[in-house]
């Protein structure tokens, strides 16, 4: 299949668009590599894909990998309502899977307008898209912040989500709204994806894993937010990769009932886990104790997640199944291996 990912140059993007290549699709990778957080590893992922950071500077100029056959990658933003019909009509995309967003529940607080840009103006363009040029299945993020205030453990897809606590958690429902508009305006699949606090190699620096390794090899505090009275349902992310991929590659149904048109989906590791256990995971793979320093709640947190991932398993038979310990030695292994290589 010929498939667009969104935020290629992004932490789950890259993963997918590394595994679809390897099962021999083609891939039109797209991102704006907005500086939320350090380009050079925007850069250094796409890097891994065969797109030369120059290459990868020029908006809008769609550039083929150098090892990857299959892959091309062009600088583009999602609101950008003249260049990306453009690309669609280009290239006939047999799916999308739509993995762009401003992410981060914190930085909502801070810049809340480009929340709106990328992750509801740019997400009518690429429905806009889908529609206009017949795309068979649109595979979208969505994020589990989206239970907000839920009380109920663990987190089902029937639970009521309108209690967001985060404008981020508002813009990803909101997505699943107007996806559900356009599935059943249109006729198009649409699959959301709830996705349950990634972590892994190339993760993001503003996460958990990557903040809390950092602290701790650098002899730096490290801030625990509720005094640790914080649960997580962290998942690795080869099982988010692998979930994300085997929905896009199931064949679609042309005659399908509008109703089953629309899905979302939980992907998580459906275990909850304490942060201070986490944090002792990474503390007994470093080999070194952290500097805790307690700090209060933050603004727009919840204090537990947990996936209720029955559907997953029912519909694609599968469940993600990757220990803590595993995933967060994987995780140091690679944050070692990656600076010492930026040290040199």
């Amino acid at each position: 299949m010929k498939i667009l990912v969104t935020g290629a140059a992004g932490f789950i993007g890259y993963f997918v668009s590394k595994s679809l290549l390897d099962k021999g699709h083609t891939v039109i990778g797209l991102d704006n590599i907005n500086d939320y957080y350090d380009v050079d590893l925007k850069y250094d992922r796409l890097k891994q894909l065969g797109i030369a950071p120059k290459e990868a500077e020029i908006f809008e100029k769609e550039v083929h990998s150098k090892n990857h056959p299959g892959f091309s990658f062009v600088r583009m933003a999602l609101e950008d309502r003249e260049g990306l019909p453009q690309l669609f009509e280009r290239h006939a995309f047999d799916k999308v899977c739509n993995l762009a967003a401003q992410a981060g529940v914190r930085y909502s607080l801070e810049n809340p307008e480009a929340y709106i840009d990328s992750n509801l103006v740019g997400f009518l363009n690429i429905l806009e898209c889908c529609r206009n040029y017949k795309v068979k299945h649109l595979v979208y993020a969505s994020s589990s912040s989206v239970y907000g205030l839920n009380e109920k453990i663990p987190f089902e897809t029937t639970d009521s989500v309108d209690h967001p606590v985060s404008l981020y958690a508002a813009t990803k429902k909101s997505n699943e709204l107007m996806a559900h508009a356009y599935s059943h305006l249109y006729g198009f699949k649409s699959t959301g994806l709830r996705f349950f606090t990634v972590y892994g190699p190339w993760g993001r620096p503003d996460m958990a894993m990557f903040l809390f390794t950092d602290a701790i090899m650098n002899n730096k505090p490290l801030k625990v937010f509720n005094s640790g009275k914080l649960e997580r349902d962290f998942t690795y992310i080869d099982d988010i990769t692998e979930g994300v991929v085997r929905i896009l590659e199931t064949p679609t149904n042309e005659n399908e009932p509008k109703k089953d048109l629309y899905k979302v989906y939980n992907i998580g590791n459906s275990k909850s886990v304490k942060l201070m256990d986490f944090i002792t995971a990474i503390e007994e793979s470093l080999q070194q104790t952290a500097q805790k320093q307690m700090l209060p709640m933050q603004p727009g947190d919840v204090e537990k997640t947990w996936a209720n991932v029955d559907d997953l398993i029912q519909d694609f038979d599968y469940r993600p199944n990757t220990p803590i310990k595993l995933g967060v030695q994987r995780f140091i292994d690679w944050y070692k291996s990656y600076y010492k290589e930026l040290a040199k």
